[in-house]
């Protein structure tokens, strides 16, 4: 009894594999690639020029920051500037109180014209001793005496000069203006308020105003020292650089600008070196002290064989991809050098290969292939 169960089942199981079998089968197959063909995406690669840029994180670094603050003692009567405004160097930005100034300056000129007369008579007494003296109408003493009251009262005059010119640059002081173009920040005092000079401030909260340069602005970054030389040779070959910023996240681009300028000296616990790029922000797209990601561009590589990055596996530190002939995949060992964008520079293939971008868990060399008419997600995941 047991036989003839045993019969009737593997009768029944025979019977519905062979029913099951030709849909299966003809699953299997592909246009292209026959019978247990790998789904695939492919791209093909061609020859153009790369460009090989160096990688960096930067900072928005304006050229020129001024924190403004008083020379002199007195009280704000007039604050000149909205908070943000963009400013011209000699614009008004705050005046102090004047008046105590312009009367010690009025009081020093009154000195001063004093002075200049008893010089002008000291002067006039002089050239009548010298009359006299030819005459032999005064001993030699007298004349001597008054060429050095002449001397005395000169020195006098140059003392109140400086005193005038030094209440003028005091009186000037309470009318502040912007020393160079840009943007003022938050206003941080008042009209009414009381301010006292730098010198005579015991604490450092005594700016007045800040104002910071826009455009032009610039970006610090840092170049790793092993790329240092490279560098080195395009600037003494008066090449001028191309400094591209992006975004945070190294998917936008924020602006172009030129590379300025490489310090003079490496550190030694980064082993990098600091350098400056300028930038002509226009829009003011990049802020003061903006975080951002640097691209330098050292040199363009011409004519070079270019695939997708995507398409590049490896196993240990062996690079390799698979060229796709006849609907089969055929793994080929190639040469990676710059990348950008995506794409990498390659030698051991030729322009016009088609290599495969996706489904390298199930690819290997001789693979039957079907290439996908719509997009596959590409693999990252390294062949061991």
């Amino acid at each position: 009894m047991w036989i003839v169960i045993l019969l009737v089942f593997f009768a029944g199981f025979w019977l519905v594999l062979r029913h099951h079998d030709p849909p299966a089968a003809a699953a299997g197959k592909s246009a292209r690639g026959g019978f247990g063909a790998v789904t695939i995406a492919s791209a093909t690669a061609k020859k153009g020029d790369i460009g090989n840029y160096l990688d960096s994180i930067g900072t928005v670094t304006p050229v020129y920051t001024s924190s403004i603050t008083s020379q002199v003692n007195g009280i704000i009567v007039g604050v000149h500037y909205r908070e943000g405004q963009a400013v011209k160097k000699g614009d008004p930005l705050i005046d102090i109180n004047p008046d105590p100034y312009r009367a010690t300056l009025v009081q020093a000129q009154g000195t001063l014209e004093r002075d200049q007369n008893i010089l002008a008579q000291a002067r006039m007494d002089l050239e009548r001793y010298k009359d006299a003296w030819a005459r032999k109408a005064i001993p030699k003493q007298t004349l001597d005496d008054q060429e050095k009251i002449v001397l005395q009262d000169e020195g006098t005059v140059r003392l109140d000069q400086g005193l005038v010119q030094y209440d003028q640059v005091q009186l000037d002081f309470c009318h502040i203006t912007s020393p160079i173009d840009g943007r003022v920040g938050l206003r941080l005092v008042d009209p009414g308020n009381v301010v006292q000079s730098t010198a005579a401030q015991s604490n450092s909260n005594s700016t007045l105003v800040v104002v910071t340069q826009i455009q032009p602005i610039t970006v610090i970054f840092t170049i790793a020292e092993d790329n240092l030389s490279e560098v080195q040779e395009r600037l003494r070959a008066n090449t001028k650089l191309t400094v591209d910023a992006y975004d945070r996240a190294s998917t936008k681009k924020i602006a172009s600008g030129t590379f300025l300028t490489l310090d003079n000296q490496i550190d030694t616990t980064t082993g990098t070196v600091k350098a400056r790029a300028s930038f002509v922000n226009k829009d003011a797209s990049l802020f003061p002290n903006e975080f951002v990601n640097v691209k330098l561009l050292v040199n363009t590589i011409p004519n070079a064989t270019i695939i997708p990055s995507a398409a590049i596996q490896h196993n240990g530190k062996t690079a390799f991809v698979y060229v796709i002939q006849n609907d089969t995949a055929h793994m080929k060992v190639i040469q990676t050098g710059v990348s950008d964008g995506g794409n990498t520079q390659v030698t051991g293939i030729n322009p016009g290969d088609e290599v495969a971008t996706s489904s390298f868990d199930k690819l290997q060399d001789n693979s039957k292939v079907s290439i996908s008419k719509t997009p596959l997600p590409t693999s990252g995941s390294d062949t061991p």
